[in-house]
Formats: C-alpha cells, sequence, structure tokens
C-alpha cells in the first residue's frame, strides 16, 4: 500500500517511485506482475495521472519496470541477480582551438555543436567571486607555508562525501575521497595503482577515447568490449579474460545509452565472480532531463568492487580542472603505502573556494539551475529535428548529457554529414574516434554538443542542417 504525506519536501512522484521500488525488491510485487494504469493509481491516490506516470517512467528508465505498448508497465526479473549481488555486502573535445581562432570560426560556421564547451550564463560568476573573496579570507600565512592533505582538504572531502551520499547513493568515508586535477589524473593515478594486479583493462566499443589513450600510455593493454541497448556486454566481457572494465553507465559515451539495474547488477556479479575491479566513470550523472539521475553501480550493493569517478567539468567548469575518485577499502592499504608522497594536485585555494560553494549550498542550487536549462535546450533540440528531419534520422543518447548522436537512415557517411553541414554554416562532429574495432561502427553519425548553444542557434542551426542533408537524407 503507497502512503503519500503531503507534509514532507519530497516530492509525491519520488514517494510513489520509492514505495513501488521497495515493494519489487523485496518481491512484493512479484517478477512480471502489472502495475496499476496511471489512471487507477491516481485516482487511488488522488493525485494528477501526470505524477504516477513519473513515478512509472523513472522505474524504467532504471530497469524496474518494462513498458509494453497498448499494456501497460510490468515488474521485471531482478531478483535473481540482486540475490548475487547481496552475497558479497567524464569527455571528448573534437576541436581544441585558442580564442582567436573560435572567433574566426564562429564567422565562417555561426552554428557550432561542440561538445564539451558549456554556456558562460550558466557559470554563476558573482556567486563565484564572493566564495572566492571568503575562501582567500580563510587562508592563513601557515596554509600558504605547508603542503595541504595529500588526498585533499578535508573539509571539502567530507563535503563531497555527504553530496554523494545523498545524490549518487554512493556511501564512503571521506578518506576513500582522493581529489584529483581533472580526469586525466584520476585515470593515470588508478592505472598506476592497479597495474601491478591487472595488466588489461576492458573498455565499451565506442567509447571514450581520452580514457582509452590514458590507460595505454601507463602500459595497460586495452580490450574492446561491444555496447548493447543496455550497456556493455557482459558476455563479451566475460570472453575477454579481462579483470577490469571501464565503464560509464548512467550515459554512456558517446551512445547515451543508460544502464539498467539488471545489467548493473550483472556487471556487479562479473567482478564478485572473477574478483575484479569496476572502474564507474559517473562524468555527467547530475543532468537528468525527464527522470531522476539513475543510482550509482556503486550504490547498488555497496560494493568492494567498484571505483567510483566524478568531476566538476559537465555542470560547473571544465577550466577548474578538479574531479575525484572514491576507493573502496581494500584498496587504500596499497594507495596510502605507494602514493604516500604524492601531495593533492589542486591548489589550496581551488579547494577552499571548491568547499565554500557546496558547503554553502550554491553547487546544488547551481545543478537545479543547470538541469533546468540544459532541459530546455535539450528538448528543443530533440523537437526540432523531429520536426524537420522526421525519420531520415536517428536520435542516439536523449534526455541526459550534453550531446546527442545523429545516425543517417539514408545513406550519408559521415565524412558527408560533416561536409555537407559545413557548407551551410554548421559544424557538427565525428565519432568514428571513439571506436576502437572500426568494423563496429557503420560510419553514419555525428555528435551534436548543446551545452554552449543557445536556443535560437539550436533551432537556425538544425534547420541548416536539414538543407544540408535534404538531397540525400
Amino acid at each position: 500500500m503507497i502512503i503519500l504525506k503531503n507534509d514532507v519536501r519530497t516530492p509525491l512522484y519520488i514517494q510513489i517511485y520509492e514505495q513501488l521500488k521497495e515493494e519489487i525488491i523485496t518481491g512484493a510485487l512479484p517478477d512480471g506482475s502489472k502495475l496499476p494504469s496511471t489512471r487507477h493509481l491516481a485516482e487511488m491516490l488522488a493525485v494528477g495521472r501526470n505524477t504516477v506516470e513519473n513515478a512509472y517512467l523513472q522505474l524504467a528508465s532504471e530497469g524496474y519496470v518494462e513498458s509494453r505498448i497498448g499494456s501497460g508497465f510490468f515488474v521485471q526479473n531482478i531478483h535473481d541477480m540482486m540475490r548475487l549481488a547481496n552475497e558479497e555486502k567524464h569527455h571528448e573535445l573534437p576541436i581544441i582551438v585558442s580564442s582567436t581562432e573560435k572567433n574566426n570560426m564562429h564567422k565562417i560556421y555561426p552554428y557550432n555543436f561542440e561538445y564539451g564547451h558549456l554556456s558562460s550564463q550558466d557559470f554563476p560568476l558573482n556567486i563565484w567571486r564572493k566564495v572566492s573573496t571568503k575562501a582567500l579570507a580563510s587562508l592563513t600565512a601557515d596554509d600558504m607555508t605547508m603542503y595541504c592533505d595529500r588526498k585533499g582538504e578535508l573539509q571539502l572531502r567530507k563535503d563531497l562525501a555527504d553530496y554523494l551520499r545523498r545524490s549518487r547513493g554512493v556511501s564512503c568515508d571521506p578518506e576513500q575521497i582522493i581529489l584529483c586535477s581533472g580526469f586525466e589524473y584520476a585515470i593515470s593515478l588508478l592505472s598506476q595503482l592497479l597495474q601491478k594486479t591487472f595488466d588489461q583493462i576492458a573498455l565499451e566499443d565506442p567509447g571514450y577515447s581520452g580514457a582509452r589513450d590514458i590507460f595505454k600510455n601507463n602500459g595497460l593493454k586495452v580490450v574492446p568490449v561491444g555496447i548493447e541497448k543496455d550497456g556493455v556486454n557482459v558476455k563479451e566481457l566475460e570472453k575477454s579474460f579481462a579483470k577490469m572494465v571501464y565503464v560509464t553507465p548512467s550515459h554512456q559515451f558517446p551512445s547515451g545509452v543508460v544502464m539498467p539495474i539488471q545489467k548493473r547488477l550483472l556487471l556487479l556479479d562479473w567482478a564478485r565472480q572473477n574478483n575484479g575491479v569496476i572502474i564507474e566513470d559517473d562524468y555527467d550523472s547530475e543532468l537528468r532531463y525527464n527522470s531522476r539521475p539513475i543510482p550509482s553501480i556503486s550504490s547498488v550493493a555497496r560494493n568492494e568492487d567498484v571505483i567510483y569517478i566524478g568531476t566538476m567539468s559537465k555542470a560547473l567548469s571544465p577550466s577548474l580542472r578538479i574531479s575525484y575518485m572514491v576507493l573502496p577499502q581494500k584498496w587504500m592499504t596499497r594507495y596510502d603505502e605507494e602514493f604516500k608522497m604524492y601531495q593533492s594536485p589542486v591548489s589550496l585555494l581551488q579547494q577552499r573556494i571548491l568547499q565554500e560553494y557546496i558547503h554553502s549550498g550554491h553547487w546544488e542550487r547551481h545543478l537545479r539551475k543547470v538541469c533546468i536549462a540544459n532541459k530546455k535546450k535539450h528538448d528543443l533540440l530533440i523537437r526540432t529535428i523531429q520536426e524537420l528531419m522526421g525519420n531520415k534520422v536517428i536520435i542516439h543518447g536523449k534526455n541526459a548529457g550534453l550531446h546527442i548522436l545523429l545516425e543517417s537512415t539514408q545513406g550519408l557517411k559521415e565524412k558527408e554529414m560533416i561536409e555537407k553541414a559545413r557548407e551551410h554554416g554548421v559544424l557538427v562532429y565525428p565519432v568514428s574516434m571513439f571506436w576502437i574495432d572500426k568494423s563496429r561502427y557503420p560510419d553514419n553519425m555525428v555528435l551534436l554538443g548543446f551545452g554552449n548553444v543557445s536556443e535560437n542557434d539550436i533551432v537556425e542551426g538544425i534547420k541548416q542542417l536539414a538543407q544540408a542533408w535534404e538531397n540525400t537524407v
């Protein structure tokens, strides 16, 4: 029985979602059972039908239920894998140019769907100045004449631990959090930490090529593993003989696939059986537009086999070069022994500023703001593509993040799509570099980022794209 409380701050649809999820996990709602229709449950609970629908959609996005057109929502089978799991109780910038070159390019290509560049209008500059002043005033002469904590400022790590527990379900001690100067540093550090135990790593294919290069440069053999419609192919992973895997489960890069709960449990069971390690890159998990953020793999079973990586680059600022990783307790001893002479690569002032920003509540307020702003642009982008191109393209990676993939259904190749777009003043980007095994790539997709594109330019840019591809798509 679902009981709603109107005197709490938790939205009604979240209350419905959480109680139904609990019933599914405990078996009160058995596998294959049909949920009440949205209309019926809305009448029973005296709430709007949209409230119930939003709860159902969140359950579906996480893989707890399946939507069957014309039939309703049905509970998925998660219990076999949940039992096994309980036994064990970030990216590619295709073009990097200077500000002068960007200005010149803008004159030639006024519509630039570049990924990785955030909107300057969304950065909280005035607030950042205020917290920077406060952070600077907090520094003493002693602070400036000694090294800070080698893992990062303790209060900042405490605030990050609280945030991760609330927002991503990651339960960790601040001592498990290591502050890093960007994603690249974090992956390099991990490679050095793990390569005495593992000599190869499985990567999603397609996947983030930056991670691939860093692992290779640190001496690890990279093994490509294909992507299915629900994430990494676990059967192919098992055949690879790799004992370590790097995944982007909340919004797979670049395909945008979301890994449901069943696949997450399969992955955890693979790690348990193989004494393996899962590196979970949660690079843009906060940016979901039509459902709540997907719980992290690390939260599913409080598993010791998951190394969690987060970043500030996708929602706040890539130029800050601040990321972090959460090491399981079983890897902390080796880290403390082998990296005891490594100092924190992030300046003390930057850490104090970020700590003040998070501790004062600005970070979570900022997330709400950028999610609303990017959702408007995302929805407009999807709607405009559907209206102007229809079934001539397939959209991949909707409802999250700051990019989509467009796949031509009319025979255009990647190079043709890019060249024809440029002829109409539009920059779209290749995705071929994200495949390790090029034979997997159908060679008919391009990447569109929308983080730094205005709503007007989205509409006009897609109009130009439609014209560019009109005779061939």
